[in-house]
């Protein structure tokens, strides 16, 4: 560890998270008591590097995965849809929701895109907060003015305040139908009650959707991350309803294609070598292509490294042991699962947030490393 580190530390400046609780155990100190990590139980989204994001725009080149574009299409134009995108993080859901919007948009439909990543810890303090500030944010979108305080009465409820809202000052003062896409819903899996009256609404929108034509306007996109491991009811969950699209890793062709767009081209045995390492994941093959498009790693060293500190994914994967060491009990579970070559059975609901991390692949009721990098890295430092 170098010196600036050590300084950086004891001056109060930021330090990478692994070098920080290193600091910490060395010097006796709980770094749980000296840093405030948020909420321990929903694992983080490791924020990419400025290097990252800077390559994602640069290869963020859509790679279509027949017939998902089709059936999505198809989906939203139907009255009063409801279709659900799941798939881990990076695989392409925002790509596949703004591509979605765009032929919304050509249909002459009205569009709103939220992440609810953008919701922080004062907005999901409680359901009035949240469902406030979710009529808000799509009211601007759509260019209407929030009037919130004409729809909004305490004695009511959230819920049917914002029901209201959404018939009387959005659906109501629009003329064509309105696609609602809501991105990295699984953010409010953890807020308890919150995630089951949210969710509920949604499924009674849908159901509205039925017998109200007012309600036909809307179609929602749901996406997500991870099963879901929040209580509902089956009858109040608009995940057991609509269309379901799950996003699946790229094939071989897919991953040539993908490479040749960027100027590489690539043999059968060099596509098969880098999927053994990396599998079909998006964003683990981008970084491949864009590391030895700009010559900063020859193939061979690409697959040598892949799992070291001196490799191309050092940073993303610093970041996922970041989480996991914040999370203690599912840095147990991902130490169970690559230290066995076989899929192993966890704890439900540590299953699901291993795979929102995009860790682990579920086989009916077991689990397994979502690649061979994964499971060289984990194995030596878990």
């Amino acid at each position: 560890m170098s010196m600036s580190t050590i300084s950086n530390f004891l001056n109060g400046r930021p330090v990478d998270c692994l070098n920080f609780m290193e600091i910490c155990d060395r010097l006796g100190q709980d770094h749980k008591e000296i840093a405030d990590f948020g909420d321990r139980d929903r694992p983080a989204n490791p924020l990419p590097e400025a290097s990252e994001q800077i390559e994602e725009r640069e290869i963020a080149t859509y790679i279509e995965r027949p017939p998902i574009e089709a059936r999505c299409t198809e989906t939203i134009l139907q009255p009063g849809s409801l279709l659900r995108i799941k798939g881990s993080k990076r695989m392409g859901k925002t790509l596949l929701i703004d591509r979605i919007l765009a032929r919304a948009t050509k249909a002459n439909y009205r569009t709103a895109s939220l992440s609810l990543l953008l919701a922080d810890g004062a907005v999901l303090n409680g359901l009035d907060e949240f469902l406030r500030w979710f009529c808000i944010v799509v009211s601007r979108q759509l260019q209407l003015p929030a009037q919130l305080e004409e729809y909004w009465e305490p004695e009511l409820g959230s819920s049917y305040n914002c029901t209201l809202y959404f018939e009387e000052n959005l659906l109501g003062q629009i003329d064509s139908p309105l696609v609602l896409a809501l991105d990295e819903v699984d953010r409010i899996f953890s807020a308890g009650k919150i995630a089951g009256d949210f969710l509920g609404m949604l499924r009674a929108w849908h159901e509205k959707a039925k017998s109200r034509p007012l309600w036909q306007k809307l179609r929602l996109i749901v996406a997500h991350s991870t099963e879901v491991y929040v209580p509902l009811d089956i009858n109040h969950s608009p995940f057991n309803v609509g269309v379901p699209i799950e996003l699946p890793e790229f094939s071989a062709e897919q991953v040539q294609d993908l490479a040749r767009r960027q100027g590489l081209t690539w043999s059968q045995q060099e596509v098969g070598s880098l999927m053994d390492l990396v599998g079909g994941h998006p964003y683990r093959l981008q970084r491949a292509i864009y590391c030895l498009k700009n010559g900063e790693v020859t193939f061979e060293q690409l697959l040598k490294t892949a799992s070291t500190a001196a490799g191309i994914y050092s940073s993303h994967l610093r970041g996922l042991l970041c989480n996991l060491r914040r999370n203690p009990e599912l840095a147990t579970a991902m130490k169970q699962v690559v230290e066995t070559d076989k899929p192993i059975s966890l704890e439900t609901t540590q299953a699901f947030k291993l795979q929102s991390l995009g860790l682990v692949v579920l086989e009916e009721n077991n689990v397994r490393p979502r690649c061979n990098l994964y499971s060289q890295y984990f194995r030596e430092r878990l």
